[in-house]
């Protein structure tokens, strides 16, 4: 199998997969990251093919959406590239990608580093913030029936994991809890500058938020 058919087999089964996926999680969302990933991958010396696989596959069973089991996601992924052959090394890599690419509250340690999983996790960050990202935050909200905001639930920035996960704070708490928290966790220069402009629209839309809900604009 050629590259090219091995890539082509893993979006046939990505979109198979993730055919019924919340809105913010589906195929498209991992058009993005893959998209995001070549992209910020141009400037890099690093395992293409390894790249490209870990984008298609690093939300393949997302773990919020699983009972938060996270050996799924990484099983499943692993058990469809042996499937087609593909050699232990990157299936490995690809492994080790989708167990450490995950944010989960921002507080956890990554057990694994490379640049393919800097460039892969920038990509999935970079789809978490700016005018995709208010769009996926809000859509998770409405899939969780979550209220819009309240002001006196205030924002927590010391969940653990499993508190990130249960959590059913507002849509906007997870602007602080998350989305303004990646701008500075960012690992590539490419990825730092495109977070940037992202996270000002961030920063833009909350102004706007914040004063029609008091009715002042």
């Amino acid at each position: 199998m050629t590259s090219e058919q091995l890539i082509n087999a893993t979006v046939t089964y990505v979109k198979q997969t993730l055919s019924v996926a919340e809105g913010g999680h589906d195929w498209w969302h991992i058009y993005r990251v893959w998209q995001l990933s070549e992209k910020i991958a141009i400037s890099e010396n690093v395992d293409k093919k390894v790249i490209v696989l870990a984008a298609l596959l690093h939300d393949i069973a997302d773990a919020k959406f699983n009972n938060g089991d996270d050996s799924i996601g990484p099983k499943l992924a692993a058990d469809f590239l042996k499937s087609n052959h593909v050699e232990k090394s990157v299936i490995n890599h690809v492994v080790a990608i989708i167990n450490n690419i995950s944010f989960a509250g921002g507080n956890q340690v990554r057990e694994f580093s490379s640049p393919e999983l800097d460039i892969v996790q920038d990509a999935d960050r970079l789809d978490a913030l700016g005018a995709i990202g208010i769009a996926r935050t809000f859509n998770y909200g409405g899939f969780k029936n979550r209220e819009m905001y309240n002001p006196a639930v205030k924002p927590n920035l010391n969940m653990t994991k499993e508190e990130y996960r249960k959590s059913t704070a507002p849509t906007i708490n997870h602007f602080y809890e998350k989305l303004l928290l990646l701008k500075d966790r960012m690992n590539t220069e490419t990825g730092k500058r495109m977070a940037a402009e992202r996270h000002r629209f961030l920063e833009l839309y909350l102004e706007q938020f914040y004063a029609e809900w008091e009715g002042e604009r």
